[in-house]
């Protein structure tokens, strides 16, 4: 077991999701970011298994559309197939107006599969998935795509994943300071002050319309408190502090 991650394997809960309605998980490759995920996925774990998992996560490549959705087949991984919930992703579209379906966008980009196999582990083939990849990731349009997911998932069995990194290239000390006043403003489940916060403080996150958009989808769906559950950077991997990324996983409940 890693040090960094939960140190034992959750017990799967055989339910529907009682509490968890939404993670802030890192997408760096696995032996950076991994265990810090591990965290927030075994917080899942433990709550129950979701039919449909929104998959929120920033476009790093300018491929596709500005706000993009697939809305049918399969994502393939080495662990098999996921479906994509066409019923979920139409309601998504219809209700947002924004959103464009285009599969172009999610083509190269890896912020979103990333994710997969964690679930696939916990759950085999049984869930579904809706994934957005957000290359506009300013306020409005952000709030815009939440209050859509958030109108959409009320009172389904489901759960919202924004897919980020935090700060990018940043001595340890300055990304430390930086993303603890990003997770702070997260954790008082305020969109506004997170994105001022990104913005006036220069903050790279690279998915933070993706975590905008999951602060206001939770609060529709009465999400009442997100905490921290663990806080990293590359350089807590591989003992290089001169230039980090900083990874944290992050639930948010009812």
């Amino acid at each position: 077991m890693h040090e960094f991650g939960p140190r034992k394997l959750p017990v799967i809960a055989n339910s529907h999701l009682k509490r968890v309605m939404g993670l802030v998980c890192p997408h760096a490759g696995y032996m950076f970011s991994g265990p810090i995920a591990a965290h927030a996925y075994y917080e899942l774990a433990s709550d129950g298994r979701p039919d449909v998992v929104v998959i929120f996560g920033p476009n790093h490549t300018g491929h596709g559309s500005a706000l993009a959705i697939a809305n049918e087949g399969i994502w393939r991984t080495p662990l098999g197939d996921v479906e994509i919930d066409t019923e979920t992703t139409s309601k998504i579209v219809r209700e947002s107006q924004i959103i464009d379906v285009d599969a172009s966008a999610h083509r190269w980009e890896h912020s979103i599969e990333v994710q997969l196999p964690f679930l696939q582990y916990l759950y085999g083939p049984k869930f579904k998935i809706a994934p957005i990849c957000f290359m506009l990731q300013d306020l409005n349009s952000a709030r815009e795509v939440g209050e859509a997911v958030g109108k959409v998932l009320t009172g389904q069995n489901a759960v919202i994943i924004a897919s980020s990194d935090m700060s990018h290239y940043e001595p340890q000390e300055r990304a430390v300071k930086h993303d603890e006043l990003a997770i702070k403003s997260i954790e008082a489940m305020d969109e506004a002050r997170f994105h001022a916060i990104i913005e006036t403080r220069h903050i790279s996150a690279c998915g933070y319309g993706p975590i905008t958009a999951l602060i206001v989808a939770s609060k529709i769906m009465g999400g009442k408190e997100a905490k921290l559950l663990c806080y990293k950077t590359s350089g807590d991997v591989i003992g290089d502090y001169s230039s980090v990324v900083g990874y944290a996983a992050m639930c948010v409940t009812k």
